[in-house]
């Protein structure tokens, strides 16, 4: 498995384990605790997944422009 997606999913687990417990806490319900919980941060390792590949290709510019 390369590396950015096992980051990536390892990320995902740690938020949706967060975010549940946000919302659970800010709610007091399972049902939309769950919801929150999948759908934020699903979305939001999508995103992560992403940023990395922007930074990843500043890098590689970065790297063409010193030599």
């Amino acid at each position: 498995m390369p590396t950015d997606l096992f980051k990536t999913l390892t990320y995902l687990s740690i938020h949706l384990t967060i975010g549940f417990s946000v919302a659970y806490v800010m709610t007091g319900s399972v049902a939309l605790a769950g919801g929150i919980a999948i759908i934020e941060p699903c979305i939001n390792a999508v995103a992560f997944f992403f940023h990395e590949k922007a930074w990843q290709r500043v890098g590689a510019g970065r790297k063409l422009l010193a030599v």
